[in-house]
Order: C-alpha cells, then structure tokens, then sequence
C-alpha cells in the first residue's frame, strides 16, 4: 500500500532533513569541543522531538498504519544506531583520537552511514519491487545476524577493522601522532596521512556492516522508501551528542544487545512469515501463497520493539546499580587521553 503523503510534505521533509544535517557538520566542524551534559541532553531532546513532531505530521496528513511504521522504524533504528555507537567507543579509544576532535570524526562517520544506507535503501526497494521472494533472504539474514549479535558481540568487527588497519599501514605514509583534526600533515618535509585516516576508514566499515544489518530490518517494518530513508536520518540525528552523553555507559548497558537481538529475530520471523503469505516459490507449497501463516502488524512489531528495548536497558542499570564498579574485561576508556594529550601536535 502507498503511502497517500502530499509530495509537497515528502520534498519538504528531505530538503529540511538535509539542512540540519548539513548544518550540524558545519557546527563540528566549526567548533570543536567536548559538549556538555546540557548540550548533548538539549539537542538529543530536539531530535527526538523532531521525529515525534514528523510521526504526528504523518498520521494527520497520513494515516495511523504508516504514522505507526514510521515510530517503529526510527526506534528500530535508533536501536540499531545505539549498537554502533559500541563500535565507534572501541575505535576512538583505540586510536586516542583527543576528545575535542572526536565529533568532527563522529560526523563524518556519520554522513558515511547515511549515503550508505541511502544507497542500500534504493537497491532495497528495487529489488523488493520485482522479487518478493528475497524477504525470505532478508528474513534469514537477520535471524542469522540476531544469533551473532547475542553470542559473537564485535569480536568479528574488531579483527576486520584490524586487518584493514595493518593493510594501511603498509601500504600508506601514516604519522602516529595527530594534528589536531587534520587528515594530512608534513613531517620532515614530506606529506603524511594523521591517524584520522586510517580512523575514517574504521567507522566508514563499521558502517557498511550496520547498514546491511538495518537495511533488512526495517523493510520489516515498511516498504515505504520516503518511511525506511526518514527513519535512518532521524535514527542518526543526534547520535554524535549521544555518543558524548552516554560515554562509557554504553558499555555498561550489558543486556543491550540482547534486546537489540530480539528485536531483529522478531523482525526476522516477521519477513518470512510475509514472504510465505506472498509466496510465489514454486517449490513451496506448489507456488501458491501460505494463507494460514499470520501476519504481523505494525502496532504489536511497535510494540514488540519498545518492550525489548525497555526491558534491556532497565535489566542493566539494575546490574549496574548492584555492581556500578564492574566493567567488562577489556572494556576501553571512553575518555581516552588526558587532558594534556588532547593538545594537538605540530610538526
């Protein structure tokens, strides 16, 4: 079913999306600095406004069904987004980018993560276009992926990144200090690449992995493109202020993947039980379609999603209260350098 939104509403939101966008990286980059408690919660607490705002907009120029995909994507999302941020913690200790440049790199990771996901959601709605049958791949892909997220964690995407990061290494001149946020420097009169580099191409594969992972679950949730792409972009709106909000206590939120796992095998079920009842295999039940399969909807998928993320976060700030001194073994320090540290070096 299409969603009846006046193209007016649709144009609009894409152009004022891509304002904000636009100008939040301009505000990194034009003021680098360690944000605040305060300023991270204010503008968390404009994004998120902002996407309620734009899911009431959709049911009163809309209807209930898409204004309810539409909440259940952006929370699918910002889950998933929520997991990503674990994995930019692990690189930013790594490297020891300084504090006051890690939300410049933050958005760059960023604008990576949207045209990728951009590009993944029009070959997305291309193919579910002509095959119905892929929300079988799709469906077994994310149960697949929910098993890794609950048993493997990052382990797998620490020694991919590892390897990349060796490869550069070789093969590219790369300083091991910083420049302040410099992507190039001189040393010894020659020009050389800073650790920002090889820091991009780590959040830039990071990426890539979550946009496979995302892309499959929300056309879970709606085949809208206008609904999957607007998700995403509010999902990563605000994500460089929560990174400095939460800091290490994403670590500490231990149950998180777990409920982030549940939702993307729910998911999961949910796309094979709709390529069943869509079914047009021919070696499946004769090529005929599985009506007695049930199909889910959007508002127990809402609420499904809700539940799993409510029930993950406060399972783990009960464990935190119990023991506020455990840390995971290995667990990175979000805050990484001194203070000292933080001042850039020139050569």
């Amino acid at each position: 079913m299409e969603l009846a939104l006046p193209a007016w509403f649709e144009i609009g939101s894409l152009v004022v999306l891509t304002a904000i966008i636009v100008f939040d990286l301009i505000l990194a980059y034009k003021r680098p600095h360690i944000p605040t408690v305060k300023e991270s919660s204010l503008w968390i607490a404009f994004y998120v406004g902002l996407a309620l705002l734009f899911a009431a907009l959709m049911f009163i120029l809309g209807d209930a069904e898409h204004g309810g995909q539409f909440i259940a994507g952006w929370l699918t999302e910002y889950s998933l987004s929520i997991d990503n941020l674990f994995v930019f913690l692990i690189i930013m200790s790594r490297f020891k980018v300084p504090r006051k440049y890690q939300q410049e790199v933050l958005m760059v990771g960023i604008v990576i993560a949207l045209v990728l996901r951009a590009i993944f959601i029009i070959l997305g709605a291309a193919i579910i276009e002509n095959f119905s049958w892929v929300f079988y791949i799709f469906g077994a892909f994310l149960l697949f992926t929910a098993w890794n997220q609950a048993f493997t964690g990052h382990e797998d995407e620490e020694e991919k990144e590892s390897k990349i990061i060796a490869f550069l290494r070789r093969r590219i001149s790369i300083t091991e200090d910083f420049d302040g946020g410099k992507l190039r420097t001189v040393v010894d009169g020659k020009k050389v690449f800073t650790p920002i580099l090889v820091v991009i191409i780590a959040l830039g594969t990071t990426d890539l992995v979550f946009a496979l992972d995302s892309i499959p679950a929300i056309f879970g949730i709606t085949q809208s493109p206008f609904i999957v792409f607007a998700a995403n972009v509010f999902a990563l709106m605000g994500l460089r202020q929560l990174y400095f909000l939460l800091g290490d206590l994403i670590d500490r939120l231990v149950y998180l993947k777990y409920g982030i796992a549940f939702i993307l095998a729910f998911i999961g079920v949910k796309l094979v039980f709709h390529a069943m009842h869509a079914n047009e295999l021919p070696f499946i039940n004769g090529g005929e379609p599985i009506l007695w399969v049930p199909e889910i909807n959007t508002w127990l998928s809402l609420g499904v999603i809700v539940a799993s993320m409510v029930v993950a976060t406060v399972a783990s700030l009960i464990k935190l209260h119990r023991s506020p001194l455990a840390m995971p073994l290995g667990a990175p320090n979000f805050h990484g350098e001194e203070e000292d540290d933080e001042k850039p070096k020139s050569h």
